[in-house]
């Protein structure tokens, strides 16, 4: 094994200073082709968020590459709930992925109440619960809420889908 490599053995962490970093330059790049009329009004513009996230994800990014190749490295997990030499629970991370995959197939033509419906009731079912009815009505409960917190709370307009007219 070569000296250069043998000098970055076991950081890892280097890793995730780029990803930080390319984040950070894809955020930037997005936010720079945005196209927003100028207006007296509102002279920061919707493009100055995203510039300072990008900003930062890249400050973060060099500052995390710096104190790596300087010797600093994190600390392994050490909670008490947690064993390390346990390989993951398939038969919950599987379930919980096939909710989040099955949300999003259905989000557009269903829309987000009865996509987040199945979202939050599989991932309850994933997660062992076995109160079906009490967890179906909490998961649609949870679906509208959040559906109007959006629209109402944030005039944001989530996808109405199959509900269109009546929501």
């Amino acid at each position: 094994m070569s000296s250069k490599t043998s000098g970055l053995k076991g950081r890892a962490e280097l890793g995730v200073a780029l990803l930080l970093g390319a984040a950070g330059v894809l955020v930037f790049l997005d936010a720079n082709g945005l196209s927003t009329p100028y207006s007296h009004t509102d002279p920061v513009g919707p493009k100055t968020v995203p510039f300072i996230v990008a900003g930062l994800l890249v400050v973060c990014a060099v500052l995390l590459a710096v104190n790596v190749l300087r010797g600093g490295k994190g600390e392994a997990e050490g909670g008490e709930d947690v064993e390390l030499g346990h390989p993951a629970d398939w038969k919950t991370v599987l379930p919980l992925a096939g909710a989040f995959i099955l949300n999003i197939l259905l989000i557009d033509w269903a829309g987000w109440v009865i996509s987040g419906t199945v979202l939050f009731w599989g991932s309850l079912l994933a997660l062992g619960s076995r109160h079906y009815v009490r967890d179906g009505i909490i998961s649609v409960l949870l679906s509208l809420l959040t559906f109007y917190g959006f629209y109402l709370g944030l005039g944001i307009a989530l996808p109405a889908g199959l509900l269109e007219g009546i929501l």
